[in-house]
């Protein structure tokens, strides 16, 4: 086992996580708030970074000339300078987009496919203009509504070819693929950590290409985050997290961190911390939205409890007898393990 924790992590948010509390079903419940107020909500919380999709820094971005689109990416930059803040990445909002509707790399139809990864290019410009460390793809609409409708094989080659593409555009870029089972499509094409690393080593520059685990994606694949963690970890491949929480197979909830399972969120910062995530500038990032109907003087507590929680669990890993956990696993006597941890959890003396 490597040698224990990072001294100080680096955590980040995105803009969407100080959110109007909309659902598919009714309307919003919270003002919007400009993004320079949320660059100061997130260095008054103590948070080191910024998240960005290409249209949180220029919004409207199909209709702009690329002067305009830098002129406005460099006043976002000069936004964070002030705040001593960094772009952690940025990401191409690409399910919004009406070219986009049957998939982006994976479009059925090429023109979409080539205004897909055009506006990837464009994001890619944008990125290195506000000084972020990676291109991380949500494959969104990488998928189907019906199976029959697309050639899964020839879907993970166009796949491939867009990340070459895009590896070739910039020499120096970092790509993280954020993978997710369902929502919006019912079937993705890459669904999980697994196929995401497979993914990688097809591309030209498999060293260029990570990953982005998020919790809630795990758990809606029926995996524990955790353990996806480790397996992109053993393929020096996770580069970066999403930390959520999610109860159940439901729709992605993005929880706060810990809320639902705080057992589970124990795990994923015990196998962060213990394998050295962090020494190499990898990101603690959150991805947790506001409980819906939450007031507009608390849109931002989900945020700063989700960091505090964990600290708090980052506390238990570093404090855990690991001589007696060695003994019990040797003995094994995996009940008594159990009622450790969750003395140790709980907080409760271990008799």
């Amino acid at each position: 086992m490597a040698k224990a924790g990072v001294k100080q992590y680096r955590f980040s948010f995105g803009p969407w996580n100080i959110d109007e509390g909309a659902d598919p079903f009714g309307p919003t419940v919270r003002k919007p708030e400009s993004l320079a107020k949320k660059i100061k909500a997130a260095k008054a919380m103590g948070f080191d970074g910024v998240q960005f999709h290409d249209d949180d820094v220029v919004p409207n971005l199909d209709g702009k000339s690329p002067a305009q689109i830098m002129k406005e990416a460099a006043q976002v930059k000069r936004m964070l300078d002030s705040e001593g803040l960094k772009a952690e990445f940025t990401a191409p909002r690409l399910w919004f987009a009406r070219q986009t509707i049957d998939g982006a790399y994976t479009s059925n139809d090429p023109k979409c496919r080539k205004y897909a990864i055009d506006r990837t290019k464009i994001c890619m410009d944008i990125n290195n203009a506000i000084g972020g460390d990676w291109i991380v793809l949500w494959l969104a609409r990488e998928g189907s509504y019906i199976r029959e409708s697309k050639n899964p094989r020839v879907s993970v080659l166009q796949l491939r070819d867009a990340l070459n593409a895009m590896l070739a555009y910039d020499p120096k870029a970092m790509i993280l693929i954020e993978p997710k089972p369902n929502e919006p499509v019912d079937s993705a094409i890459i669904p999980t950590i697994g196929h995401a690393i497979g993914l990688s080593y097809l591309t030209d520059d498999p060293a260029r290409v990570g990953c982005l685990v998020e919790t809630a994606h795990s758990c809606l694949a029926g995996l524990d985050p955790s353990d996806d963690m480790a397996y992109a970890l053993a393929h020096n491949k996770l580069k970066s997290v999403h930390l959520n929480d999610q109860g159940g197979l439901k729709f992605d909830q993005d929880k706060s961190f810990g809320s639902y399972n705080l057992r589970r969120a124990f795990n994923q910062v015990r196998v962060l911390d213990e394998y050295d995530y962090g020494r190499h500038g990898e990101w603690i990032g959150l991805d947790v939205k506001a409980m819906r109907t939450q007031k507009q003087e608390g849109n931002t507590k989900h945020l700063s409890s989700s960091k505090e929680r964990f600290l708090f669990l980052l506390e238990k890993v570093r404090t855990l007898d690991k001589k007696l956990e060695a003994q019990l696993i040797a003995a094994r006597d995996y009940e008594e393990l159990d009622r450790y941890i969750l003395c140790h959890l709980m907080g409760v003396k271990y008799r």
